[in-house]
C-alpha cells in the first residue's frame, strides 16, 4: 500500500472512531455497610453513536474511578445483569445507547425494590426465593418418559407453544419488580416477574404442576396483591408483559379457564 493511500485509512480510521461528544454521567455512590448516605459522583465521558451507558460506566471505571460498583456480563441483553435506573426509567444499561436517551446528561442509579449492596449493584436474593417458589420447572412424573414404552419426549403443537413461548424469554433482569409499586409498599409481594413466570409453567401443556402453583399464588401477597399498574410490561427489554400474564393466571383462579 502506497504512503498516500496509508494516510488515507488512518484518516478513516481516526474519523471513525473519534468521539462524537461528550455526555455527563452522574452515578449513585452508596455503600450501606460502611453508611446509609447516598451521593453523586459527575464524570465527562466522550461518546460515539453506538456508545452504550454500560460502555460510559467501564470507561469510567477503567479510566477515572476504579471503585465504581456495577454489575455486568454478557454486554447483549441476555443475561439481565446491567439492570439499574437510567434516567429514572429501569433498564439494561448495555441495551441503551447514550445517543438515544436525546440529553447531555445522564444519571444512574440502583433499581428500586431490590436492596444496594454497593452503588450500582443490587442484591437479588428476594427476588430469586420468589421465582424459586412458584417451581420454575415443568411438573411431570419421570415414570411417564421410559425407553421401554417408546416415549422419549412429549410433543407439542406451535398452537401449545404460543401459549407459553412468550414469557419464557424473562431473563430474570428484575427491572419488572423494580418498576412495580407494589413491591415497594409489600415487602412479602412475590412480584410481576415470579407471577409471569407461574403462568408460563401452567400454560405449558407439557406441565401437571398448575394446582399446585396456584395454591402457591392465591394468597393476599400473591396474585390479589397486584393492582395492575402495567409498569412491569412497559420496562421489560424481552417483551415479557408480565401484567398480561398475571391477568391470564387470575383467570384460572377464578374458573374462567381449566
Amino acid at each position: 500500500m502506497s504512503e498516500l493511500n496509508q494516510e488515507i485509512s488512518q484518516e478513516k480510521s481516526q474519523t471513525v472512531l473519534s468521539p462524537t461528544k461528550s455526555v455527563k454521567l452522574r452515578i449513585s455512590r452508596s455503600n450501606p455497610e460502611v453508611n446509609s448516605e447516598e451521593r453523586f459522583d459527575e464524570f465527562v465521558i466522550p461518546v460515539e453513536k453506538y456508545t452504550t451507558v454500560l460502555d460510559a460506566i467501564l470507561n469510567v471505571k477503567s479510566h477515572l474511578d476504579h471503585s465504581v460498583a456495577v454489575r455486568y456480563s454478557c454486554r447483549q441483553a441476555s443475561c439481565g445483569s446491567c439492570g439499574m435506573k437510567i434516567n429514572g426509567k429501569p433498564a439494561l444499561a448495555c441495551f441503551t445507547k447514550v445517543v438515544e436517551l436525546n440529553t447531555d446528561t445522564i444519571t444512574v442509579e440502583p433499581m428500586d425494590n431490590f436492596p444496594i449492596v454497593r452503588d450500582l449493584a443490587v442484591n437479588f436474593t428476594r427476588m430469586f426465593n420468589n421465582h424459586k417458589k412458584i417451581m420454575p420447572y415443568v411438573v411431570r412424573e419421570d415414570s411417564e418418559i421410559k425407553p421401554d414404552t417408546g416415549v422419549k419426549e412429549i410433543l407439542q403443537t406451535p398452537e401449545d407453544v404460543d401459549k407459553y413461548i412468550q414469557f419464557s424469554s424473562c431473563i430474570k433482569c428484575g427491572l419488572c419488580n423494580s418498576a412495580c409499586p407494589t413491591m415497594a409498599m409489600d415487602t412479602s409481594f412475590v412480584g410481576p416477574q415470579a407471577l409471569a413466570q407461574a403462568y408460563r409453567y401452567i400454560a405449558d401443556t407439557r406441565d401437571k404442576g398448575k394446582d399446585n402453583r396456584l395454591k402457591i399464588i392465591d394468597d393476599s401477597h400473591g396474585i390479589w396483591r397486584c393492582h395492575f399498574a402495567g409498569s412491569c410490561s412497559q420496562v421489560c427489554p424481552k417483551g415479557v408483559d408480565p401484567a398480561m400474564g398475571i391477568q391470564l393466571l387470575r383467570s384460572y383462579l377464578l374458573g374462567l379457564r381449566d
